[in-house]
């Protein structure tokens, strides 16, 4: 019984466990390697980190510009000031006409009276509607939501003969959207550019870690070890070093956010308006994190596959 026994406990164990405890090991071998050198791995994950957060920040920012710029719907709203000969009974009638348009999503009417009480409810006009007395210049208002294209619809209801003015902000909306898309467009680009420093500084700390172990490669290399075999510690090393960059650069965001968050919302509340900074969710937070993993693995993966198709043994 224990010859047999002694027989299973010798057996090798079947490729896909050794494969899997090879990466095991490459992975928390690699771990102990960046805690080994503590200030220079700081260093690198700093480094990475400043790169990160520059476009990342950026990119919150535009995500903030366009919820203070307002609801969509909200924004695409067109005025439209009836002329003062035009009674209560007409101004309704014709909010009911628009609202039977096929390219007209919605039609509020503002009565002169409740225009007056918007006014007064704003603490630096009060004053002056009260000296005004009972007299209401105001005309009736229909705020109008287009559900087709905005130009058609202002268009039209230019063409109203009760119509005195329609105000309409589609030329303020066109421009912040190009703004905004410049804005994207700039993100993008710093992106691209500190996305490549970073893997360049990742590349660089994983090629003097394997110029430490330059014989150690060289051995394995005749012995016969694979290129992957020897790469796969190096490209954990690249995503440990990608992945705690990340995080770090979430962290420096979040405590920017947190510093900013009271003094903005100060600002907001002055203007009268409610808006609040947005903080970071959790599937951005993970989308970075995995982002910057892989940058760090793609670094470590382009200088290791370099070292090993310089130094690969040749047959004699």
């Amino acid at each position: 019984m224990s010859e047999p026994r002694a027989a299973a406990t010798a057996r090798p164990s079947s490729p896909v466990g050794t494969w899997i405890d090879h990466h095991l090991y490459s992975l928390v071998a690699s771990l102990g390697r960046v805690f080994r050198k503590p200030w220079a791995a700081l260093l690198t994950i700093a480094v990475m980190a400043l790169a990160l957060a520059l476009p990342l920040g950026l990119w919150l920012v535009l995500g903030n510009v366009e919820r203070l710029a307002g609801n969509v719907e909200r924004s695409r709203e067109i005025s439209v000031f009836l002329k003062q000969d035009v009674d209560a009974g007409r101004a309704a009638q014709l909010a009911d006409e628009l609202r039977a348009r096929g390219n007209i999503g919605s039609v509020e009417h503002i009565t002169p009276q409740q225009g007056m009480e918007t006014l007064r409810a704003d603490g630096a006009l009060a004053g002056i509607i009260d000296a005004a007395g009972d007299d209401n210049p105001l005309p009736h208002v229909l705020v109008v939501t287009p559900g087709g294209d905005e130009l058609l619809v202002a268009s039209s209801l230019q063409q109203l003969p009760e119509a005195e003015l329609v105000q309409h902000d589609a030329q303020w909306r066109e421009r912040l959207d190009t703004w905004l898309r410049f804005g994207g467009r700039v993100a993008f680009v710093l992106a691209m550019l500190l996305g490549l420093g970073a893997l360049l500084v990742v590349g660089n700390t994983v090629r003097l870690d394997i110029q430490s172990r330059r014989e150690e490669i060289g051995v394995l290399q005749l012995l016969g070890a694979t290129d992957g075999f020897i790469r796969r510690p190096f490209l954990y090393l690249g995503a440990w070093y990608g992945m705690a960059a990340g995080a770090l650069a979430i962290a420096l965001l979040a405590i920017t956010g947190l510093a900013l968050r009271e003094p903005l919302a100060e600002l907001a509340a002055s203007y009268g308006s409610r808006f609040a900074l947005a903080g970071i969710d959790l599937r951005w937070a993970l989308a970075v994190l995995a982002g910057s993993t892989g940058l760090g693995w793609i670094g470590a993966g382009l200088v290791t596959g370099h070292f090993l198709r310089q130094t690969r043994p040749t047959e004699t």
